[in-house]
This record gives structure tokens, C-alpha cells and sequence, in this order.
């Protein structure tokens, strides 16, 4: 584990932090929520994911700007326990494959992640740029159509180009105003928080021109109780199964965006062995006390852990403040956070979904090597189209399939003079 380094510690440290921790907050509002509902669980729990994990991973993961809370690829493993066995069924489902992925972390199994090529991470961030992207399109846009997040990516992306001739200008003018108004003071300087000022000037073009659109609102805190449940020997074929999945899925989620992370801090060390091993162990612990209140599984965040480093975060603290704001909004009701207009954090989601895309990948795509390429874009493709256990896969199965054509055509020209040999004898 990475012990904290206090007497290093700056104002200026201090200051990135909060700014990033506070904006990760925002993010973490609505989308917190929403996560929640789709599970069928009680809103206020997918928010209590990160208030109840984050000091833990604070404390005990190996990434220190890495921000976890309720994912959308846990949702479908979840619903279905709710569906089940209600809260219960959710928190037994969460309990095993917290316990998965401390065993995982026990047997060592998270170095692996480390061997993963960096174009099929590369791949893995482009992809879950453009879910950030297409999932903000619908509030952005301000359509009314039945899209929500356990809807597949592309379809969601179906249906917005279809109702794209219904859009409104005004929530259209707040997601932009935000994503504008970001790169450009990213382009002034890196040390800013661009996201946040590009909230606060979205909401200023709102005032000034009279735009009215759905907004946060007050969350007042209520601390669930403790998730009831009892075992039964059925849950032997239906919930340990499905908390294995849940945790193997969970696992290479959570270990593919820590490097994404890393790579976008600039950080480009290969990762240590004990360091994907440690971060299992920490989220697994997390999980194990969310899953005792029935709250989703934590898994790290892309969207809030790009904004954390972008807005100046750089140690464990942002991952507090992240907790500390997210409590502070919920029990004062602070009437900013209140007044916030959802479009403008969708413009967030949208601008660091956009900085995910790759973009030097891209322009220096055509002198990669043909694995690295095609690996890069499977990858990209999977994680659009089906999940992060499957992108990996496809795209480590690339380097595979060129070992293989790597060997045949080695073995080749022996074949050949052998051919040759045998023919000159008859």
C-alpha cells in the first residue's frame, strides 16, 4: 500500500484537490441516481456508494486520482437481483463479489491486467470516450425518448439520431457553452479546473438569456439501514455465479480505467504487479461494507477520475474532498449544487468523454504496427458494443492470433526445403 507523503504536501496540491474532488462530486450527483433507479434500488443509495468507499480507497487503493462509485456495468447483474430479492438479493450479490475480488487480490490475479498491449488500452479508453459522449446526446439534445443507461450503447445512438429533428436549443446551449468553454481554458492553461468554470459560465449564460431547464435539486441525506437478508442453498446457483461475474467483469473494469488514468496523468510507468493486486484488495474491502447497506458495487469512474486530474487533482485527498463534497451537498443542500441545470453536467460528461478519444492515437494510427492497429480498434469496438471483459479479450486475442501467423510463417520455409528435399529424391 502507498503511504502518504504529508510533509510534501502543498496549498497548491491542496487547492487541485478540492477542485477536483468537488467536480468529481457533481458528476457523481445525477449520475449516482440514476444508476440507482435503473438497479431498482433506492436512488439515495447509488450516492452512497461513493460516501461510504471513497475514504476506504482513499486510503488503501494504489491510484490516488482514481474515483470509484456506481457503474453502469454492474447494472445489469444488479438488476437482476433486485428483481429477485429486492434490496437483499442486491447486497448478497455485492457481498460475493466483493469477496471474489479479495480472493482475486489474494491469488495475485490483478498483475495480469498489467500485461495488458497499451493499444488495447489505448482501444478501451477510446471506447469508453464515445459511451460518455452518446449517453450525454439525449440530455444534451433534450429529447424525450425512452433512453436510459442499460440501454445498449448503440441504440442509444440509434434513437437520438432519429429524434435528432426534436432537439431544443436550450439545453443544447447549456451542454455546449460547458464543453466550449472548457477547452478553452484548457487551452489558457492545465492548472484550472475547466470543467467546473465551464459550469458556472454555463449557468450565467442561462441567467442572462432566461433558459429554464431541469436542474439537480435538493437530495436531503438519509443513512440507509443495515440490507436484511438470509442465505438459502438455491443462492448456490444463483447468487454465486452471478457475483462471480459480477467481480471478474468489475475487476477488469476497474484495473483497465486505473491505467487509463494513469496514462492521461502522464504517467506512463508500467503498472506494478502489486499495485493492480492492491487496488483489487481495496475495492473489494469497499464493497464489502456498501454491500452490508445494500448500496451498488463501487468500481472506478473514467468520467469523474478524468475530471479529479483535469480540474488539478494529483493525491489521495481529491478522493476525499470527492466524499466530502458529495456529503456536504446532500446534508446542507447547498443551493448551488441545487440550481445546477442537468444539460450542464452532461456537457461535463461529454467534455471528458471527449479527452478520452485518443486523438494522437488516432492521427499516428496508419504507421502502427497492423496488430496494434486492429487490436486497438477491436477493442474500441467491444467495449461500445458489448462490455470491458469482452473489448480486452478481443483485443489481447489480436496479439494472439499474430503469435500464431507468427509461428506458421517461421515453420514455413523448413516445410518448404523439406518439400523441395523430397521431390529431388523420388
Amino acid at each position: 500500500m502507498n503511504s502518504w507523503k504529508l510533509p510534501a504536501y502543498s496549498f497548491k496540491a491542496f487547492v487541485g484537490d478540492t477542485f477536483g474532488g468537488v467536480i468529481a462530486a457533481l458528476i457523481a450527483l445525477p449520475y449516482g441516481l440514476a444508476m440507482a433507479t435503473l438497479m431498482g434500488l433506492p436512488p439515495a443509495l447509488g450516492l452512497f456508494t461513493s460516501l461510504l468507499t471513497a475514504p476506504i480507497t482513499a486510503f488503501l487503493g494504489r491510484n490516488p486520482v482514481l474515483i470509484g462509485g456506481t457503474s453502469t456495468v454492474t447494472v445489469p447483474f444488479l438488476a437482476i437481483a433486485v428483481k429477485q430479492q429486492g434490496i437483499g438479493g442486491a447486497a448478497k450479490v455485492t457481498l460475493v463479489a466483493a469477496v471474489f475480488m479479495m480472493a482475486f487480490s489474494v491469488l495475485r490475479l490483478g498483475r495480469f491486467i498489467g500485461k495488458v498491449p497499451q493499444a488495447v488500452v489505448s482501444g478501451f479508453s477510446v471506447g469508453i470516450g464515445g459511451m460518455m459522449v452518446i449517453s450525454q446526446l439525449k440530455t444534451i439534445f433534450g429529447l424525450n425518448i425512452p433512453v436510459t443507461g442499460a440501454t445498449a450503447i448503440i441504440v442509444q445512438f440509434t434513437e437520438v439520431m432519429l429524434h435528432i429533428t426534436e432537439m431544443r436549443w436550450q439545453p443544447f446551449v447549456y451542454g455546449v457553452v460547458v464543453i466550449i468553454v472548457a477547452f478553452q481554458v484548457t487551452r489558457l492553461t492545465n492548472k484550472a479546473p475547466a470543467p467546473l468554470i465551464g459550469v458556472i459560465a454555463a449557468i450565467l449564460v442561462g441567467l442572462i438569456f432566461g433558459l429554464h431547464e431541469k436542474e439537480v435539486g435538493a437530495l436531503p441525506l438519509e443513512i440507509p439501514p443495515f440490507a436484511g437478508f438470509t442465505w438459502s442453498p438455491a443462492d448456490v446457483y444463483q447468487v454465486l455465479p452471478s457475483g462471480l461475474a459480477l467481480a471478474f467483469v468489475a475487476s477488469i473494469n476497474l484495473l483497465i480505467t486505473s491505467r487509463v488514468v494513469e496514462h492521461f496523468r502522464g504517467r506512463h510507468r508500467p503498472m506494478r504487479p502489486i499495485d493492480a493486486d492492491s487496488e483489487l484488495g481495496a475495492y473489494g474491502i469497499a464493497n464489502i461494507c456498501a454491500g452490508v447497506f445494500g448500496a451498488p458495487m463501487s468500481v472506478g469512474i473514467p468520467a469523474r477520475s478524468l475530471a479529479n486530474v483535469r480540474c488539478g487533482g494529483t493525491t489521495r485527498v481529491s478522493n476525499l474532498m470527492h466524499g466530502a463534497a458529495l456529503l456536504l451537498c446532500l446534508s446542507l443542500g447547498a443551493s448551488f449544487v441545487a440550481h445546477i441545470p442537468i444539460p450542464a453536467l452532461a456537457g461535463v460528461t461529454a467534455y471528458v468523454g471527449i479527452l478520452l478519444l485518443e486523438w494522437g492515437t488516432w492521427r499516428r494510427l496508419a504507421k502502427m504496427r497492423r496488430v496494434d492497429a486492429v487490436a486497438f480498434l477491436s477493442t474500441a469496438l467491444m467495449t461500445l458494443l458489448v462490455n470491458a471483459a469482452a473489448a480486452v479479450a478481443a483485443g489481447c486475442a489480436m496479439y494472439g492470433i499474430q503469435w500464431l501467423l507468427d509461428k506458421y510463417r517461421a515453420n514455413q520455409p523448413g516445410q518448404l526445403g523439406q518439400l523441395s528435399a523430397a521431390k529431388a529424391n523420388d
